[in-house]
């Protein structure tokens, strides 16, 4: 198993390296200038302008300036913010904390209401609870983030007044643990919902495939309790599907986070990235993406791991 997972980590290697050119080359034929807000200024020169270029890493070929920037990022190098002029590094590391803070809420919170509506849906098919579940999850799975982040707003923050409407927390408070939680419950709620009506989904369909299977009758037809039938033979084998989808989405709220975290202002990685894009600041783009492309290739790790440890009849060489 080991020698899998360190195999795999190797493999991931050439396919950042991939990802990383594309994102390059990207960047480099999307719209948009880093040196627009400078021609503006009518007191620059062409000679400023061919001088702020050199400065900024930007007057060589594609391929060499590619290649200057790999050569920097493996040594933990990953340049300065164009409009900043602070080091990425340090920019992604003080905003990435609040971003896996937000994550693991909504992320814990999606399978505690996922996962039990799934498999009781499953169980209790065509009942009033399925359809009630079922039916929020495509609810859920029609509702736009932003507009859901937008009402939650209206309702809890502007009518309420029961909940913070954005930030960290309180202006000029000290840290406060109850302060945190507060301003994190409708972001959380607002990347939680759309996630967990997939997740229910997958996971009744798991169920219900594997409750019709043979050995499942039969563990019923020799007498033994539903419960132990339900979450002993079936639960655990339904799981295999839904822990694709639920590993590979794992970057899905860090995407999703980007929406999110501009509606209620949470001072994390998706909002470093839309300030970014705005600017086309290309050195935090770049470190953004490099973090995300990172997220989604463990992910996938994560995913094959943990099908040997719910199913021990898979074993990796």
């Amino acid at each position: 198993m080991w020698r899998y997972v360190l195999r795999r980590l190797i493999y991931m290697i050439p396919t950042l390296l991939l990802i990383t050119v594309a994102m390059f080359i990207l960047l480099e034929i999307m719209p948009g200038d880093p040196l627009a807000m400078y021609m503006e200024n009518p007191n620059l020169t062409a000679a400023d302008m061919e001088r702020l270029a050199r400065q900024l890493g930007l007057d060589g070929p594609l391929h060499e300036r590619y290649i200057k920037w790999l050569a920097r990022f493996v040594v933990g190098d990953w340049g300065y913010s164009f409009v900043t002029r602070r080091p990425v590094l340090d920019m992604i590391a003080e905003r990435l904390p609040n971003t896996l803070v937000l994550m693991a809420a909504a992320y814990v919170l999606t399978l505690l209401i996922a996962v039990p509506a799934g498999v009781i849906s499953a169980v209790r098919q065509y009942s009033v609870f399925d359809f009630a579940t079922m039916g929020s999850a495509f609810v859920c799975l029609s509702v736009p983030t932003f507009w859901l982040g937008l009402v939650l707003i209206m309702a809890f923050s502007v009518h309420l007044r029961l909940l913070p409407a954005g930030g960290m927390a309180t202006l000029g408070a000290g840290f406060s643990f109850a302060d945190r939680v507060r301003h994190m419950i409708l972001p959380v709620a607002a990347l939680s919902m759309q996630s967990a009506g997939v997740y229910a989904r997958y996971v009744r369909a798991g169920m219900l495939e594997i409750l019709s299977q043979d050995y499942v009758r039969t563990a019923r037809a020799k007498g033994l309790k539903e419960r132990v039938v339900v979450y002993k033979h079936a639960f655990r084998n339904a799981m295999l599907p839904f822990i694709t989808v639920a590993a590979l989405q794992l970057p899905d709220l860090f995407t999703g986070g980007v929406v999110t975290e501009m509606i209620f202002t949470w001072p994390g990685m998706g909002r470093l990235f839309w300030d970014a894009a705005t600017r086309v600041d290309y050195p935090v783009i770049m470190g953004v993406s490099s973090v995300t492309a990172i997220l989604v290739l463990l992910s996938n790790l994560l995913a094959d791991i943990l099908y040997a440890v719910v199913d021990p009849r898979i074993r990796y060489e």
